[in-house]
């Protein structure tokens, strides 16, 4: 039987690394959850005179160190006094030094949410005119590299920690008491306590790097380390690390004194207290998550937050349990069908919090129903309401195995359907009664050699087990059971890997919000802003092209294009080209060919809309030799 389970706990596992691995390449850099919605100097900008400061509003509370926001001129020099101040609602602004020369100058900024992820980002203004810059804007995004791969892995296994330790533990004390003594039960539920430490741990020593320098070597700063204790964040780690100390009381208990209890009176009790002991600190460790990630920030945080941890409870009963269902039926020596039933209906209760807190969760971070399809966070949640869907119809199949499993005693099932090997094994236990009644009477009375006689119960009692064996997976209803809850337990790694790239995606809401606050008024005289994706089909071919007319009316405009990738960096490509034309009127294509003036940055000056109209904006292009394209977007000028 263990050479056969031992291939099915390697795919498992290689399916557990495999989504893993993918989905955290996919995660990293995380999605932003705060953004940049206005700038004073506004992007792109050319002001008369020097300012005094510059300003940068999100579209949430952010949190900010000295050094957060740099402002460096034409040269690469740093420009600003290094101490920022907030300035209103969002509103964060840092000094700049007197007697600024003319130019362009490149404001940097890296800051985390208040859903703790890190944002970065980078946007140039000029001072009397625009000139060249020798800065180069890194494409690292904030929380990415190797160091963001490391906290990403830290999280899913944290979340798997958490899910197997509570998870373990409600299914002993609800549905299996005598669980508490089985050792590959124990084995389980306290090797969810060593995930979640070691990750907590990691995650506390790797969050100054990942969200600062993204340096390895910052991992063991230990000025960083003291900073993060400071924060949200930080608080809501070592808050995890003192109830894990309280779980391994819980555990000593749970596998120590409540496994040797024989008074029924007495179990009882510590089962009560047990329970109610384990859900507060069950509790306690959910809300570390809700009051330090997406539940803590946003609408209806009073509400967010206690729905937020009955949504990670539901899950760990759910998934932890099933786990050591699974761990049970392959491991254990035998099974009650009242255990299986027993964690049948609290699996059902499970399910449906998890689907009521679900949809509750998913309208407050998604919101609408263009979120839902058009940004990352929605794709990712239909993702996993499909994942649960198909998770909900394996364990309807469980449920099947698990009524007749309880209908049919055990012992008829067995001979019934497995006849030939009850006859096997019969034909084993009368070979090894013949050969022990060859031993010695000196030997079988456990005189003599004592080594022989030792020798001699090691290998009845191994029999036993192996003929015990043998009956229980002949057993067509059992096999039956195993099968869907193995089954299931594989699309529970590949939705728990999901939930864990979720957490570090910006929620829809937050998305929609931000591209509304960044939207430009088209009001008469004001400037026109237009953002159009393009794919010029090779490789690093993606990106935005952002297009601002100022002030967008007939005569003369001022033309700003910016050139950016899919996470908002700068796009340092060889070509931009636009033209304009206004098909009612058969007017164009009119070209302007901007100049180039910084990375993803071109200008032109005195760009002439003859009348006003729905024009078309053409913007051409080219990211390689070979790769060129030309997009499109119709627009009110004038």
């Amino acid at each position: 039987m263990s050479q056969a389970i031992a291939p099915r706990v390697r795919t498992l596992l290689l399916l557990l690394l495999a989504v893993t691995g993918a989905l955290l390449a996919g995660a990293v850099p995380v999605s932003a959850h705060a953004a940049l919605t206005g700038s004073d100097p506004q992007q792109g900008a050319v002001v008369d005179e020097a300012p005094s400061q510059v300003s940068l509003t999100f579209s949430e509370k952010v949190a900010m160190s000295d050094g957060s926001v740099r402002v460096l001129d034409p040269k690469g020099e740093r420009v600003d006094a290094g101490k920022t101040s907030e300035q209103g609602t969002n509103t964060y602004a840092v000094k700049l030094h007197s007697g600024l020369p003319d130019g362009t100058f490149t404001v940097t900024y890296q800051v985390v949410s208040a859903d703790s992820h890190p944002v970065s980002g980078a946007f140039t203004f000029s001072i009397g005119a625009p000139s060249k810059t020798s800065v180069a804007v890194s494409d690292q995004e904030a929380g990415g590299g190797v160091v963001g791969g490391l906290y990403g892995f830290a999280r899913y296994v944290s979340y798997a920690g958490f899910v197997l330790l509570v998870g373990g533990a409600a299914f002993v004390l609800a549905c299996w008491q005598r669980g508490a003594g089985v050792r590959p039960v124990q084995r389980l539920v306290v090797s969810g306590w060593l995930a979640l430490t070691g990750a907590t741990l990691a995650m506390l020593l790797l969050r100054g790097s990942y969200t600062g320098s993204g340096k390895v070597g910052d991992i063991f700063d230990l000025t960083l380390l003291s900073q993060v204790l400071q924060t949200k964040t930080g608080a809501a780690l070592v808050s995890r690390l003192l109830l894990l100390a309280a779980a391994a009381l819980f555990i000593a208990v749970l596998f120590g004194a409540y496994e040797k209890r024989d008074d029924d009176k007495e179990k009882g009790d510590l089962t009560f207290g047990l329970a109610i002991g384990g859900f507060v600190v069950a509790a306690g460790l959910a809300a570390t998550w809700a009051m330090a990630e997406h539940a803590s920030t946003g609408i209806q945080t009073g509400i967010a937050m206690p729905v937020d941890v009955l949504h990670l409870l539901a899950v760990a009963v759910w998934l932890g349990g099933l786990s050591t269902l699974l761990m049970a039926l392959y491991r254990a020596p035998s099974l009650e069908p009242s255990a299986v039933r027993r964690f049948s209906r609290l699996a059902f209760g499970s399910v449906a919090v998890l689907i009521a807190t679900g949809i509750y969760q998913s309208w407050r971070q998604v919101g609408s129903w263009s979120a839902l399809t058009g940004t990352s966070y929605g794709q990712l949640l239909l993702v996993k309401v499909g994942l649960v869907v198909v998770l909900v119809g394996i364990a309807w199949i469980s449920r099947r195995w698990t009524t007749q499993l309880s209908q049919a005693p055990a012992a008829e099932t067995v001979k019934a359907s497995a006849k030939a090997s009850v006859t096997a094994s019969s034909a084993a236990s009368a070979k090894d009664d013949r050969k022990a009644e060859k031993e010695p009477a000196a030997v079988r009375a456990g005189g003599g050699d004592s080594k022989r006689a030792a020798q001699l119960a090691r290998q009845r009692a191994a029999v036993a087990t192996t003929r015990e064996k043998r009956l229980r997976d002949a057993d067509p209803l059992r096999s039956g059971l195993r099968r869907s809850v193995l089954a299931e337990a594989g699309v529970a790694v590949v939705l728990l890997a999901v939930t864990t790239v979720l957490t570090s995606t910006e929620p829809g809401r937050t998305e929609e919000d931000a591209k509304a606050a960044t939207a430009t008024s088209q009001e008469p005289g004001a400037a026109l802003s237009l953002d159009i994706p393009f794919d010029t089909g090779g490789q690093d071919g993606k990106g935005i092209a952002r297009v601002e007319i100022d002030p967008a009316r007939v005569g003369g405009n001022e033309m700003h294009v910016f050139v950016e990738r899919p996470n908002g960096r700068a796009f340092d490509i060889p070509e931009v080209k636009v033209a304009f034309t206004l098909e009612s009127k058969d007017i164009g294509p009119l070209p302007v060919v901007p100049d180039r003036i910084a990375t993803g940055h071109w200008t032109a000056n005195g760009v002439q809309i003859p009348m006003a109209g729905n024009w078309n904006v053409a913007v051409t292009v080219r990211t390689s030799d070979i790769d060129q394209v030309t997009v499109d977007k119709n627009a009110q000028i004038g």
